[in-house]
């Protein structure tokens, strides 16, 4: 009897999911609750485990979409196969089968030379030589070729082909043309369609300021070692962004708000968004009460999300909600962009690269490690006074970090 493995409910708002990889191969034998295929949502990518052991037969194929409830394999009742080398005898079986054909070939062929004309000596000579018995007069009885004949016997000279007139040549073009397609995949889908919808229905602005990252650096230097032997875990910068955008937002909230019908929601919690590449795409996991945590906590969070993020482990739940959004575009090199807002969210802060750059300090031109932030903002809820206001406040908090163990 076989049991049918379907599409189970991953989420209230997920009707379809992608096949996108199948673990196991049709007809191999798998154990209860063993991993037998990948599936992709908008949202997530999780795997499909065996709901019982016994043969697996594969219904639907890689690249598939189907519904939730759709029926994606079966499994049929059957033990796990014995190990044993007869399928290695079958090779070997088939190799000499096609051996006995090809021999009996080249004997036939070698019997069309000698017979009634030549010996076998001299059949197996002039065959080497290229030669035509018929145009070899015999010296043996009844003008049979003897090997004699055939040692002396030499290739009749061909004539020479008539020189071909040589074609005219192209200089050829260098570099590839190749072209391939990709279906586009269910969360590679959602983003596009997010993007666009967040382009077309928010009133979107984008303002920039500058942060001097030399106070911070210097205080990274001076306490990674002990921070690190203390909690296990190396002290970056996201957690000092995450700390100074946390403050800000509860001093400027409409920046924390969203917009639902007719209504604006204020948040009086920051559940922070990071933006990570995974290998699927881009996923923004979230720190759940970032605003109550430690530079600590904040940062064993992040790299636990980091982990799952390149794993594809990631679930719904741990990246459905958030209020605002960090994206770090320095890591890839960024010096400057215009983040998009991760609707419904209204605003998102774009962190870039570092870059020794001279500015003015106490009327002299100094070096100092300088980095651009962006902060994009639905200009419909949150207005140019408050997300300049809010740009600035991040900006004080960083130049000078005490303030963030101070509150001040």
């Amino acid at each position: 009897m076989s049991l049918e493995i379907k599409v189970p409910t991953v989420g209230e708002s997920i009707t379809e999911v992608t096949l996108s990889q199948w673990l196991k191969q049709d007809g191999d034998y798998v154990e209860m609750d063993e991993n037998i295929a990948e599936l992709e949502s908008d949202k997530a990518t999780f795997e499909l485990p065996a709901e019982k052991a016994g043969i697996l037969r594969i219904i639907a194929q890689e690249g598939d979409t189907l519904e939730i409830g759709a029926v994606v394999c079966t499994i049929e009742e059957g033990e796990a196969p014995a190990g044993g080398s007869a399928p290695a005898a079958a090779p070997a079986a088939e190799a000499s089968s096609t051996a006995a054909p090809a021999a009996a070939a080249k004997d036939e062929d070698l019997d069309s030379y000698a017979a009634g004309t030549a010996s076998p000596a001299a059949a197996k000579i002039l065959r080497e030589k290229g030669i035509d018995p018929s145009t070899i007069k015999g010296t043996g009885k009844d003008g049979r070729i003897t090997k004699e004949d055939a040692e002396k016997a030499q290739p009749v000279a061909k004539a020479a082909a008539p020189a071909a007139k040589p074609a005219a040549t192209v200089a050829p073009v260098a570099g590839s043309r190749n072209e391939r397609r990709e279906k586009l995949s269910s969360l590679r889908k959602t983003i596009a369609k997010r993007l666009v919808a967040v382009k077309n229905e928010t009133a979107m602005l984008t303002t920039f300021n500058e942060v001097n990252m030399q106070p911070i650096m210097d205080l990274r230097a001076k306490y990674k070692d002990t921070f690190k032997e203390k909690f296990g875990i190396g002290l970056g910068f996201m957690s000092f962004f995450t700390k100074a955008v946390t403050t800000a937002l509860a001093e400027w909230p409409a920046v924390n708000a969203r917009i639902e019908d007719n209504e604006i929601v204020y948040s009086d919690f920051a559940d922070i968004s990071i933006a990570v590449s995974a290998p699927k795409g881009l996923v923004v996991p979230i720190i759940r009460n970032a605003d109550a945590m430690s530079l600590e906590q904040i940062e064993k969070a992040i790299a636990a999300l980091a982990v799952k993020a390149r794993d594809n482990k990631l679930t719904i739940d741990e990246m459905t909600g958030g209020t605002f959004t960090i994206t770090n575009g320095g890591v890839f090199g960024s010096m400057m962009s215009t983040p998009i807002i991760n609707a419904p969210q209204s605003a998102i802060l774009g962190m870039h690269n570092i870059i020794q750059r001279p500015i003015a300090e106490n009327g002299q031109v100094v070096i100092r490690p300088m980095m651009y932030i962006a902060l994009s903002y639905d200009h419909r809820i949150i207005d140019g006074r408050e997300s300049v206001s809010f740009l600035v406040r991040v900006k004080q908090l960083l130049e000078d970090p005490a303030r963030l163990l101070l509150g001040v």
